[in-house]
């Protein structure tokens, strides 16, 4: 397909904050973008809003209720064909008609969508962090086999991959990744137990949804970013670092072994990714302004305090014990803090609950892909399970 050929686009999560963002850009490109298909979980208002602006042919609910409750509304075109379900999901990732599918989805739902999108050779691009974490092995075998690109539309990750385009693997020595540290990377440590949902959901830099913004303020999503990009870009553990840089601006680094460093800069705004993504290896006029030098500015670097963020040391272990390990993590950490949002448990019961996680499922390397979800489902229970009389014991 020519550089400058039209790309057709399927947005999974279209009505979350990367799914608003991927909006953006598609309005400032129509004439090289064009938006397929559709999905969302359960905002079926917004997603049949969706449809009309874009005059899209496919959408997908994959809540049945929401989907009834659409079908009841009759607010969709009558040119949309709505799907439902993990079907609709499959069949709305597998258009013959669509050259690159955004993931956007959170958690570890997207991984069979991403899947089948591959085996059908579209190109990837890819906003669901989870993915990788809980299904690395599978999906990079699968895009290798089919030939078929996985674009990271994560910030740190686009820049790692715009910062090592055109050069040689053994020619880099590290890459470290930067992390605002969330809302509370300054609040003295006793605070955080009482940190309540509110509080955990309103970040300093970013608009992001209430799962990735809780997170941000624990750095699990660093965590969960360490280890996806060791199975994007190969490297271990050891050659994976992360530094807290309150600004945002300076979105990850790579060094070489010569020691020199390179860095991608902008503003906090995914539009940035995103773009860079869907027109790969095209570029054009952003969507939003860029850095100005002119203006006085200031960047900080610190390391991050590993008894301040306690999910970040817990990832390293995942990664450094290998086999599911990075999956139960990701597992844990999911339903921790969905029981955190719900006031179930509290702030500083999300890494105890990873901790007890990891240390009772077995982190063998599952096999095939009904294993590797069979271990994440066990994790989850187990999470489930966890109890504040756990905290005494």
């Amino acid at each position: 397909m020519p550089e400058t050929a039209k790309k057709n686009v399927v947005l999974l999560g279209a009505t979350g904050s990367i799914g608003g963002s991927t909006l953006r850009v598609l309005r400032e490109h129509p004439g090289r973008l064009e938006l397929v298909g559709v999905a969302a979980h359960s905002s079926h208002a917004e997603l049949a809003a969706i449809c009309h602006e874009f005059n899209v042919p496919h959408a997908t609910l994959s809540s049945e209720a929401a989907y009834a409750e659409a079908k009841a509304a009759n607010n969709f075109p009558a040119n949309t064909q709505l799907g439902c379900g993990d079907a609709g999901l499959l069949e709305i990732s597998t258009l013959a008609e669509a050259d690159i599918v955004l993931v956007a989805v959170v958690g570890a739902c997207g991984l069979k969508p991403t899947l089948a999108a591959i085996e059908a050779g579209k190109d990837i691009a890819l906003a669901n962090k989870e993915l990788l974490v809980l299904g690395g092995a599978f999906v990079i075998e699968a895009a290798k086999r089919k030939g078929v690109r996985l674009l990271p539309t994560d910030s740190e990750h686009n820049a790692i991959f715009q910062c090592l385009e055109g050069h040689p693997q053994q020619h880099l020595d590290k890459l470290i990744l930067t992390a605002s540290g969330g809302q509370f990377r300054d609040a003295p440590i006793e605070r955080l137990a009482s940190v309540t949902p509110a509080d955990a959901t309103q970040h300093p830099n970013w608009s992001m949804g209430p799962k990735i913004t809780v997170d941000s303020a624990t750095m699990a999503n660093k965590g969960l970013e360490l280890i996806e990009a060791h199975w994007l870009f190969g490297l271990e553990p050891n050659r994976l670092e992360v530094v807290i840089h309150p600004q945002s601006i300076v979105h990850s680094f790579a060094q070489f072994i010569d020691g020199s460093i390179l860095a991608q800069l902008s503003p906090p705004s995914m539009t940035f990714a995103i773009q860079h993504c869907l027109l790969y290896p095209d570029r054009a006029p952003g969507v939003d302004a860029t850095m100005d030098f002119s203006k006085t500015f200031q960047l900080d670097f610190k390391a991050p305090d590993l008894k301040r963020f306690p999910c970040l040391q817990l990832a390293y272990d995942a990664m450094r014990t290998g086999g599911s390990g990075p999956a139960i993590f990701n597992a844990a950490n999911e339903v921790a803090v969905e029981r955190f949002l719900a006031h179930e448990l509290s702030y500083l019961d999300i890494p105890r609950v990873i901790e007890q996680t990891l240390s009772n499922i077995n982190s063998a390397t599952a096999t095939d892909l009904d294993a590797l979800l069979e271990i994440d489902h066990r994790a989850r229970q187990v999470a489930r399970n966890f109890s504040t009389m756990d905290r005494l014991l």
